[in-house]
Formats: structure tokens, C-alpha cells, sequence
């Protein structure tokens, strides 16, 4: 297996609260605790559970975790054990906890004054980190949701195990932040609630409650070096609960991810530490220690948290069919597949060299002789450049007004406000048969783009490099005759600089060579035999893919020798 250390955990506003350990791990203390269950049922927010601060022990659990998965900074971890806190909803034995608590573990084993009980989990929200569970027996002990104004000053108490500790612990605080940012690298909320009753690891799931037992929030994070502590509020938990524990999941894959992004940032995306077994994740194929890379296009945690992934996961139907791009960290296979679709397969390398190709279509005779070699910088007059925006299904191409490029302080730019737009601007006095093509492009815009390069470009076909903004890169061949593009090699690169950022972007086309590279560094050199396009036009340009507007800016554009 490859070292970890290339990536780096984003922890972007706190530290994950749970206690964590290692291969075997002791059971807890007995610890004996008063009865006072009141065998009423109760919904979210009805009365009729506990109403004292006394008596919340008895309605408070601590949840073990057990597992085999791949940590990003340790590597694989077999039957480990991680601790957290929960709590009672019902006296049927309806428990509250943290998502990353309990998802993608083998077994739960939660206990309640002094007794092991077996947990079940009924549903769970990855991006709310919510999860309920289930024991047998009671009626049991349980606590209501608070229900009044959650201001700043408000005296609350946390309770819970901390550190994995079996004994039960309270400490008191206030609320500091009604509206704290909810943004982190394992979850994406509205807001959180802020407060200063210390949280060690293990308090997560924990009750944050107000001197009459009511729950004010559930205890999610920890920032201990500020002093700051985290709670999702009930207000905006209390509705995915009553979800969850109807035996659904709400916001969810069926991973247990954590946004992580390399050490340099030119690669982010959602580390997958477990997978839950038939969930739509591993149908599609996931599996621990993989990197989410893209869903619907989109590159993931290139802030740090599982924003993106959240709000594309509560833009569509959990039953909706997700474009997603994987890569497998541990062999550098990039894999590509859908979400409730077909199942991801291999289709490059990270940096690899996976190569296809397509039936081969014979070639072209060579016409023209080749100019002397310049730069482009845009400065001028450019009626030496022509553009088309290309329409694959129908093989044709277009000057559409629409999507003209222009010039503007020096620059060439492309602007696309619609989705699956394919603009090539092409240098139209030459021909040439072996040249480099170089282009500084700046991305404007947070969407994903495309920019091209490309050589040979002739009434037979041309050739083409693709660079997406998130590092995936093709080399391919576009052969009028059939119709079609066919694949030459395609794969993935750090070197690009992701996101609002300014890259070069160079393409050799000498002889049978092609290759590619991004900001100096070569990316992907190949022998190219099937076609043969021997001569044609050269150019660049600009492509939307499924989100926009796309703006970029071509500060040059250089055909030089190879």
C-alpha cells in the first residue's frame, strides 16, 4: 500500500469528538444508576421524559463502535474500536447519536448503567452527522428536546463519556454562538451551536441539555486548544431524526467519508474510511480507502469540507442516478461509474498509463508547407483566428455568434452560460505537421471547465488534449469518417492548480509522439499509430461541461517547435 502522507485531513473548524482505540478494547464498568422510567411514549419534543438534571444519567449511553476500515492517515485498521455518547428518545429504546460514531462499523455495543445492550442502526445522515439507533428492552429512561429560545448566555451542561471513559461525566457551560458556522470536513450543516462546556473525545453524540433536562443540541465537535465546543441544534436535527428512525437515511451514500485534499491542495476530494454493506455505494463499487472525486462533475472538498457532496446529495432523489469518479488510492486506478447505474470501472490512471484506443481509420496526405513559429498574446488585431463550436452527435461545426470568443485587456476570453458547449479557436494562415502548442489559461469561474489543445486539425480529423480544472486529463483523436472521438489515453495529474487559478498547458504533436504537459511538468507522453493525421490547423479552446457559467482567460498562445 502507498504511504498516506500525500494527503492530509482538512479538520477546517474542529476535531472529531469521538474516542478512538486500536485492535482489542475492555468493555465498560458496570455502573449502577437509579431507575426512573415513566413508560410513557414519547414523540420529539412531547412531554413525559426526564425533568432533571439529576436524573439525565439515566437516560445517557456510551456507544462502542467496532470495525475494520482504512484510515488516510494510518492506513487499514482491523477491529478497531471507537467510542461515543448517545441518548434516549423513547422509552422503547430509540437512541440519538453522531454519524460518524456508529457508520461502517460490524457491531454496536452500547451501554446504559452498568448494562451492555446490542445497537442496531435505523438510519443515519452523513451529512447531518445524525445517526439513530436501536436497543431492546425498557422501557427505558428518556429525554424531550428543549423547545424554547436558544440565545447566547444560555446555561447548558454536556453530558456524555468522554475519552472513552465508562463513567459518566457533566460539565456545565453556556451557549457562546446561536449561528456558528456548520462547515466541516465530515459534515455539512445550516449552523451549529457554540458553547464552552468542555468536550473531550468520546462526547460526541452526547446531549448538550439545560438545567431541567431538556436537549439543546447534540455534541458534535471539539476545538479544545480555543476553547470552543460544537452542537448540532435540535431545531434542525428533531426532523432528520424522526427520518432516521423510521428506518431511513436521509443524505447518505452509505460512507464513512472525511474531506481530505493534498498537501500542496492541487487534489481534493471525500477519503472513504468504510463502506456500509449494500448501500448504494458499494453497489456502485466503492470501497474503503477509495477517494470520491467527482459526483455529476463537480470535483469535491476543494474547500476543505463536504459541502459540495452534501448539497449534491440534497439536490437530487436518494434513487437518482449520479455521475461519480473515483480514485483508488492505493493501486492510482481512476475509475469512473454512476451511483444507482452501472458500476465503476477502470478508466486510466492517476498519474498512471492506462492507454485505450479505437478501430483504426487510415490517415492523411500532407498540404502546406509550415510558417515560421510566434506567440499569441492578444494584444492585437486577431482576424488570423478563426472559431467553430463543434456538435459531435450531428459531426459538425458552427460560428456561433453566441459563444465567440473576444479579446479583452490582452486576453482571449471564453464565456459559456450553457452546459456541453465545445468552442475551438484555430490559427488559420498555417499548417503544420510537428509543432508544441503551449497555453496560459486563467479560470475565472468555480465551475468545471475544459481547456483544449489541439494539432492536425484537417477536413480527416484532428488531435486533442482535455485538461479538466480538477486534474483529469484525455488524449484524443477526432476522425471525421466515423463520427466519433476515440480515446488515445486519458488519466489524472496534480499539477494542475485547481480551482480560480492560472495554468499552462502544452501539447507536442511530433511525428507518432503526443504529449501532454501542465505547468512544466510532462503528465503523459504516448505512440500514436492508428490514425496517422499528418498535417492541419493548430488551436485551443474552451469547453463547459455540466455546470456553469465558464469563464476563462487565454493570456498567450504559443506554436513553437517540438
Amino acid at each position: 500500500m502507498k504511504k498516506l502522507s500525500f494527503f492530509i485531513i482538512l479538520l477546517l473548524m474542529t476535531s472529531l469528538a469521538c474516542s478512538f482505540s486500536f485492535g482489542d478494547t475492555n468493555t465498560a464498568d458496570d455502573e449502577q444508576g437509579s431507575s426512573n422510567s415513566t413508560g410513557q411514549s414519547s414523540n420529539s419534543g412531547l412531554s413525559g421524559g426526564i425533568s432533571n438534571l439529576q436524573d439525565v444519567k439515566n437516560a445517557v449511553v456510551q456507544i462502542e463502535s467496532q470495525g475494520t476500515f482504512i484510515d488516510p492517515q494510518v492506513g487499514l485498521v482491523v477491529n478497531g474500536a471507537g467510542r461515543g455518547s448517545g441518548f434516549l428518545i423513547d422509552p422503547s429504546g430509540v437512541i440519538v447519536t453522531n454519524n460518524h460514531v456508529v457508520t461502517g462499523s460490524a457491531l454496536l455495543k452500547v451501554y446504559l448503567n452498568g448494562e451492555e445492550y446490542n445497537g442496531r442502526i435505523l438510519g443515519k445522515s452523513e451529512c447531518s452527522d445524525l445517526a439513530v439507533v436501536k436497543i431492546d428492552g425498557g422501557p427505558f429512561d428518556y429525554l424531550d428536546f428543549y423547545d424554547g429560545a436558544v440565545e447566547p448566555g444560555l446555561e447548558v451542561y454536556l453530558a456524555g463519556f468522554p475519552l472513552g471513559d465508562p463513567e459518566y461525566s457533566l460539565n456545565k457551560g453556556i451557549i457562546s454562538k446561536a449561528k456558528a458556522n456548520g462547515q466541516s470536513s465530515w459534515s455539512s450543516l445550516d449552523y451549529v451551536l457554540e458553547h464552552d462546556a468542555n468536550g473531550n473525545p468520546g462526547n460526541s453524540g452526547g446531549p448538550l441539555i439545560t438545567s431541567d433536562g431538556k436537549v439543546v443540541g447534540i455534541h458534535y465537535a471539539s476545538f479544545e486548544d480555543a476553547g470552543q465546543y460544537f452542537a448540532i441544534d435540535t431545531k434542525l436535527g428533531q426532523q432528520v431524526i424522526d427520518v432516521l428512525r423510521e428506518g431511513n437515511d436521509q443524505d447518505s451514500l452509505g460512507i464513512n467519508g472525511t474531506a481530505v485534499q493534498s498537501d500542496d491542495g492541487s487534489l481534493s476530494g471525500i477519503w472513504v474510511a468504510s463502506v456500509e454493506s449494500g448501500s448504494a455505494a458499494d453497489k456502485a463499487g466503492i470501497k474503503p480507502g477509495d477517494i470520491l472525486y467527482q459526483v455529476e462533475n463537480l470535483v469535491l472538498a476543494t474547500d476543505g469540507t463536504m459541502k459540495d457532496y452534501c448539497d449534491i446529495l440534497k439536490t437530487h432523489q436518494p434513487e437518482d442516478v449520479l455521475a461519480i469518479s473515483v480514485i483508488r488510492y492505493d493501486s492510482g486506478e481512476l475509475l469512473e461509474g454512476q451511483i444507482n447505474g452501472r458500476e465503476l470501472e477502470v478508466t486510466g490512471n492517476f498519474d498512471g498509463t492506462v492507454a485505450s484506443g479505437g478501430d483504426n481509420t487510415g490517415g492523411q496526405q500532407p498540404s502546406g508547407d509550415a510558417p515560421d513559429f510566434y506567440t499569441e498574446e492578444f494584444e492585437g488585431d486577431t482576424g488570423n483566428f478563426s472559431y467553430f463550436e463543434w456538435h459531435e452527435l450531428v459531426n459538425d461545426k458552427e460560428a456561433n455568434p453566441t459563444y465567440a470568443p473576444f479579446t479583452d485587456d490582452g486576453n482571449m476570453v471564453f464565456e459559456l452560460n450553457d452546459t456541453d458547449k465545445y468552442v475551438y479557436v484555430y490559427y488559420t494562415p498555417f499548417t503544420y505537421t510537428d509543432t508544441y502548442l503551449e497555453v496560459q489559461a486563467t479560470n475565472r469561474a468555480s465551475n468545471s471547465i475544459m481547456t483544449s489543445l489541439i494539432c492536425r486539425y484537417s477536413d480527416e480529423g484532428w488531435y486533442e488534449i482535455n485538461i479538466q480544472n480538477d486534474g483529469l486529463y484525455s488524449i484524443l483523436a477526432y476522425v471525421f469518417s466515423d463520427g466519433r472521438y476515440y480515446t488515445i489515453a486519458n488519466g489524472g495529474s496534480t499539477a494542475i492548480k485547481q480551482g480560480k487559478s492560472t495554468n499552462q498547458y502544452g501539447f507536442s504533436c511530433n511525428g507518432e509522439k503526443l504529449s501532454l504537459t501542465v505547468n512544466g511538468k510532462l503528465v503523459k507522453e504516448i505512440s500514436e499509430t492508428r490514425f496517422q493525421l499528418q498535417e492541419g490547423f493548430a488551436g485551443f479552446g474552451v469547453s463547459s461541461l455540466n455546470a456553469v457559467p465558464v469563464k476563462v482567460e487565454v493570456d498567450y498562445f504559443t506554436i513553437s517547435q517540438p
